[in-house]
């Protein structure tokens, strides 16, 4: 069985919905850690509240020091048996540009999701890019973390209508319920190994 590590910044509600999705044995992964940047960060109550061991690697101190800070993530990761062999890493609202050094590490077993049908709107804002452009479809995407912005292969997306009483916060409400459906499916598909990448396309296996 795969071991999971999660990374969260702030209230870790993509976490909770994969860790509850688990709890439930819909995802054959153990959930081994759950890291934060921030030692007040309110997804550590829930992780621990729902048996999952918590860590805070404090970032303050790292704001121009990625790969140090990165290396200190893993060697709490591997510590934990979330290994380059035998671990998948998924990024929950975790508020750090990660290094080249992690990305090479665990290649092709980071998951990041994004508020956009990428490869529109990469980046901050999506939601408010959306609007702004006049977007009539908008939703999220679950995809592999490579050393680009929001630009590694694909892997789950949901769409969400755009209407024409859309605000930014209502559209990102929408998109949020999607996310919680699509980011435990993604980590379902990969813990059951129905994942294989051609290039930069993802085949989802029946």
């Amino acid at each position: 069985m795969q071991n999971l590590g999660i990374l969260i910044s702030g209230r870790g509600s993509n976490m909770e919905s994969i860790l509850k999705a688990i709890k439930k044995q819909k995802i054959p992964i153990k959930p081994s850690i759950v890291i934060s940047n921030k030692a007040n960060a309110k997804g550590l109550k829930i992780a621990d509240r729902l048996g999952v061991k918590i860590s805070v690697i404090d970032s303050k101190d790292y704001k121009n020091k990625r790969t140090e800070y990165d290396k200190k993530v893993i060697h709490e990761l591997e510590k934990n048996g979330v290994t380059v062999k035998n671990g998948l890493v998924c990024l929950a609202g975790f508020m750090r540009i990660i290094s080249p050094y992690f990305i090479k590490k665990y290649k092709n077993r980071i998951l990041n999701i994004h508020p956009a049908l990428l490869p529109a709107y990469p980046g901050l804002n999506a939601q408010k890019q959306a609007i702004q452009n006049g977007a009539k479809f908008s939703g999220c995407t679950v995809h592999f973390v490579d050393e680009g912005v929001d630009s590694g292969p694909i892997i789950v997306q949901s769409v969400v209508k755009v209407t024409n009483n859309d605000t930014e916060k209502t559209l990102s409400e929408k998109i949020l319920a999607k996310e919680h459906k699509i980011y435990p499916e993604a980590v379902n598909l990969f813990a059951r190994k129905k994942i294989r990448l051609s290039g930069r396309r993802v085949k989802i296996l029946d």
